[in-house]
């Protein structure tokens, strides 16, 4: 375990184990480094795995001023990780909320990661859906504030992307139940507002997609409704993207599937740094049925 402090003065707890290439595991809205608990273990017999709690997530440092959380902070915290632990480039993974950071910190920072890999990355992304993304956030960021995490948390959980989950883990989905219920109330909320609120859709971002040449695996849960059309938006727009679907699973694969997760994310991390990850051929994008 460690502490790195940010730019802004904000302190980072980081777990930070194993040895050899770096991995940096950014963790989603409903979770925290325990989160990535099947990934550590896993990747660190090769790998050196770094996962830290964001700002807002005990033992990291709690901001009670909601203007210290941003998409474009979430994005920063990422390179001031790296930056504390003395580590110029790595592969960054992220779910949800992470996944979104990590496509951000790929934009602004490319030198900084051997590849990107983005799990559920989408929530609120797509046009139609924008304002009714935006209520909810802020009404569950309401609830938190009024009623504290542990309602919140009750109601989040059975939620129609996480209910997968339970069908399948319910120990494993209790824990994650329980772990959401202890997050700060206020660290919570102020990350609905001022991260996920205010966050750019996707369908905003297709230029900066155009332009980014890292390897990237896109992996989403076949039931995560929400995400899948941002899936596709993301495989056909980054010319370096993959995208994995995972079959009758919700949000979160890494938890709720974490040997296909991993066994998807190893496969991709041993192309990238064998030289073999393509860029799309321009002869798989046609118009036409058959080709000419």
């Amino acid at each position: 375990m460690a502490t790195i402090t940010t730019d802004d003065g904000v302190r980072l707890h980081v777990e930070d184990v194993g040895t050899g290439t770096p991995i940096v595991f950014v963790h989603e809205w409903a979770g925290d480094t325990r989160s990535y608990e099947p990934q550590l273990r896993h990747f660190s017999r090769t790998y050196r795995c770094i996962a830290y709690n964001a700002r807002g997530y005990p033992p990291s440092d709690v901001p009670e001023d909601a203007g210290s959380y941003s998409q474009d902070r979430a994005r920063d915290d990422i390179r001031d990780v790296l930056d504390g632990l003395g580590i110029e480039r790595a592969h960054v993974v992220g779910t949800s909320m992470g996944a979104f950071a990590t496509l951000h910190f790929g934009f602004a920072y490319p030198n900084r990661a051997w590849s990107l890999v983005l799990t559920g990355c989408g929530y609120g992304a797509e046009p139609d859906t924008h304002s009714l993304f935006l209520e909810e956030t802020l009404r569950t960021a309401g609830t938190i504030e009024t009623a504290g995490m542990a309602e919140a948390a009750g109601r989040y959980a059975v939620g129609p992307s996480r209910v997968q989950y339970l069908a399948k883990d319910a120990r494993g989905w209790n824990e994650f139940a329980t772990r959401l219920a202890e997050h700060s109330a206020v660290g919570s909320a102020n990350t609905l507002r001022g991260v996920q609120a205010r966050r750019p859709s996707l369908w905003d971002l297709t230029d900066a997609m155009r332009a980014l040449e890292l390897p990237t695996l896109v992996i989403s849960g076949d039931e995560d409704h929400a995400c899948l059309a941002p899936a596709i938006l993301l495989k056909q727009t980054i010319q370096t993207a993959a995208l994995a679907v995972v079959p009758n699973t919700g949000h979160a694969v890494n938890t709720e599937e974490p040997d296909t997760f991993n066994r998807l994310v190893g496969d991709f991390f041993h192309q990238v740094e064998a030289g073999r990850w393509p860029r799309r051929d321009p002869r798989a994008v046609t118009t036409t049925i058959y080709g000419r």
